[in-house]
């Protein structure tokens, strides 16, 4: 099966995206994971990239299709693939369904797991990490004091800049004008699932598990 997944920052897209590939028993994949696995494998484009991100530019669009078009058709991918956050606009979905025809990939299930802005901030701001072990963690589910409860270090619990309400609103305004226009081309063009990502976790897995159902029993 073929999933990709698309929706707000803090919707939680790689929570459930993780707990589908356990299901169906697939590669969930991000745009980082390729990037490093890319680069992990040195090969040539992997080692492209990673020269342009040591030097705090974009990997451009041309050498990221050409690294996602490599990282589908690898042996991992074979059975079927989870896409998180890719693609991120109109042009970049236009040109990997331009990939996925090349490939002879079709069924691709769209999810779009969507949130109201009120949730989000309130969700991200809440978050924590551990500078010490990279641990995520968050206010409104763990007690949390100055020492990690995973590692134990003592006064590494800190709020990262992308997490400050200031920088969740822009990044919000980024998505809706880039990202959440795929919406409207993936209801014209593929099967669209739009879910609701408010409740527990396993309340949105039920939802996501029960539509893919409906859809693939048509």
């Amino acid at each position: 099966m073929y999933f990709i997944f698309f929706g707000p920052p803090g919707v939680g897209k790689g929570t459930q995206a993780k707990i589908l590939s356990r299901k169906y028993q697939i590669p969930h994949i991000s745009t980082g994971d390729m990037l490093r696995e890319a680069f992990t494998n040195k090969t040539e484009l992997g080692v492209k990239a990673n020269a342009l991100m040591e030097k705090g530019l974009l990997v451009p669009d041309d050498l990221m299709f050409k690294i996602v078009y490599e990282t589908l058709a690898s042996d991992k991918c074979k059975n079927g693939f989870i896409l998180d956050g890719f693609p991120r606009n109109i042009e970049q979905a236009e040109e990997l369904d331009n990939i996925f025809s090349e490939m002879n990939i079709t069924n691709v299930i769209i999810i779009l797991l969507d949130l109201d802005e009120t949730e989000i901030i309130r969700r991200l701001s809440n978050r924590r990490n551990c500078k010490s072990c990279g641990a995520l963690f968050n206010l409104l589910s763990d007690s949390l004091n100055s020492k990690c409860p995973k590692c134990n270090s003592d006064g590494t619990i800190y709020q990262r800049d992308d997490d400050k309400e200031e920088v969740i609103r822009k990044r919000l305004v980024v998505y809706k004008e880039f990202t959440f226009p795929l919406k409207k081309y993936y209801q014209q063009n593929s099967h669209l699932i739009i879910i609701d990502g408010f409740g527990e976790i396993d309340e949105i897995t039920e939802r996501i598990s029960s539509s893919i159902e409906k859809l693939t029993k048509r």
